[in-house]
């Protein structure tokens, strides 16, 4: 399902009985943001990935406003092909990856293994979404080297998306 599909309101949503509608937009960016603190707490404690993931659901008080599936298949995701992800984004770096805040490097696990698999969601959302991470939650200028990174990342993945959407723009 894209984004688009995600976005759309579901059937009912407008009346009190329907209750929240864990694929709206909101509920995406939610579920980013719980993979987010979840990639940070690995990076920084090293507990598994199981347990990582059981702390963040039983401390979340939100999590039924949060599309859940997108959130395990994003934390999941992220920390099981770690080692893949970073040889993917590492030679784009400015820096070494040691010297990447923990938080930079968390987003950049997630918008990598997001713009690698999860091809229904379109690459300009997944590097807003990053950037926004990275705004809400990462240094001053964060933003700035994630988006660099995650669009030549971008570049390289999706090379036919971007191609399209660069000739669509001229």
């Amino acid at each position: 399902m894209s984004d688009a599909e995600h976005n759309a309101p579901a059937e009912g949503a407008g009346s009190p009985a329907a209750g929240p509608n864990p694929t709206s937009k909101m509920a995406r960016r939610r579920a980013r943001e719980m993979a987010l603190q979840g990639v940070y707490q690995w990076l920084l404690s090293g507990n598994s990935m199981a347990t990582v993931q059981r702390h963040l659901e039983s401390e979340s008080e939100s999590l039924e406003r949060t599309d859940r599936e997108l959130f395990v298949t994003l934390l999941r995701g992220a920390i099981g092909s770690a080692d893949e992800l970073r040889a993917s984004f590492e030679p784009l770096l400015s820096r070494p990856l040691a010297e990447l805040s923990p938080i930079e490097h968390a987003i950049l696990l997630l918008g990598s293994y997001e713009l690698r698999h999860n091809l229904d969601t379109p690459y300009r959302v997944v590097i807003n979404e990053s950037i926004e991470l990275a705004k809400g939650y990462g240094g001053t200028d964060g933003h700035k080297f994630v988006n660099g990174v995650m669009d030549k990342l971008a570049a390289r993945l999706r090379p036919e998306e971007v191609e399209a959407a660069r000739a669509a723009r001229r």
